[in-house]
């Protein structure tokens, strides 16, 4: 067990895991991050990544990704390709078990972002990166003067949906049901826009696609009626999931703080969570900007607020 003693553990990967793992590194705190189920996150399903700095060309989430494991191991950080199962952050050294094996830690840093809910199609997952995307932000530009799809009615749905007028020639919402969980303000919204058509009591039952010479593209979508169960074929070039998103968190549930949604509460202008010791970064705590840049960000806060809480307890 004294070999699996660490002073930082990072539990999940992405830009907020490896940016935390690289200025903890640098520190030479020797940290260890588990990369979770996804290793890199949610990067890993997104082709092009246009916005994030630094790449004046753009550059494939996986290839990002991968550059990042390689510049913080290049510092000395462990990239365990596996998952915590379980913490126990009642006592320290904090415990943590993955599959294999079992953990100690001084300080851990809690990275593991949140997931995209969608629809569960087999077809889906075929054409997600290649026409089905999960965020707007990321992905819209490349829809320019194209005909694109949101599927939801929240106000994520009508914020996506809004966003991509700046790019598509014109946004359809699909909604299973007649009436929107979105706030009027933001239908009202949406409504007033001359791009955005509304699709009530239909759902999708399949993403209809095309494959030549290796490359995947999205071609439009099988449309049933809620209510009589007719089916339609709808020709589409893209197709936004906006079902909301949840954090992965469950493993912390009964020991950190979360709001409704289960996203981890951390004190105003840092990434300390309730638990003296651990920290939040990227997506786990963050259901407003969920941006590539944005984890990155406070993936750096982590790793120095861990830093410099570590120093302390030497004090």
């Amino acid at each position: 067990m004294a070999d699996n003693h660490h002073k930082v553990i990072i539990i999940g990967s992405g830009p907020a895991g490896f940016t935390a793992a690289l200025y903890n590194a640098r520190a030479n705190l020797s940290p260890v991050i588990f990369e979770g189920m996804q290793p890199g996150g949610q990067l890993t399903i997104t082709t092009e990544v246009d916005n994030y700095p630094g790449f004046e060309n753009g550059i494939q989430g996986p290839e990002l990704m991968d550059i990042m494991r390689k510049q913080v191991e290049r510092f000395g950080t462990k990239c365990i390709f596996s998952e915590i199962t379980e913490v126990d952050l009642s006592q320290r050294p904090f415990k943590l078990k993955s599959y294999e094996d079992e953990y100690t830690a001084d300080a851990v840093i809690i990275s593991t972002g949140a997931s995209a809910k969608l629809l569960g199609l087999e077809s889906e997952n075929k054409y997600m990166g290649h026409g089905v995307s999960a965020c707007a932000t990321c992905d819209g530009f490349f829809f320019k003067n194209q005909i694109v799809i949101v599927v939801g009615g929240g106000d994520t749905a009508m914020e996506e949906a809004t966003y991509l007028t700046n790019h598509a020639k014109e946004v359809h919402v699909i909604h299973r049901r007649d009436g929107f969980r979105a706030s009027k303000i933001m239908i009202d919204k949406a409504k007033k826009n001359p791009k955005i058509f509304f699709h009530t009591n239909k759902v999708i039952k399949e993403v209809l696609g095309k494959e030549e010479n290796g490359k995947k593209e999205l071609t439009g979508v099988i449309l049933e009626n809620t209510i009589d169960h007719s089916t339609e074929e709808f020709k589409a070039d893209g197709l936004f999931i906006a079902i909301g998103h949840k954090p992965n968190t469950n493993i912390f549930k009964g020991q950190l703080e979360m709001d409704e949604l289960g996203y981890l509460k951390v004190k105003s202008g840092s990434t300390h969570t309730g638990v003296e010791g651990v920290f939040a970064a990227g997506d786990v705590a963050d259901s407003k900007y969920r941006q590539a840049v944005t984890a990155a960000g406070t993936g750096c806060m982590a790793a120095m607020d861990a830093e410099r809480w570590l120093d302390a307890q030497k004090d």
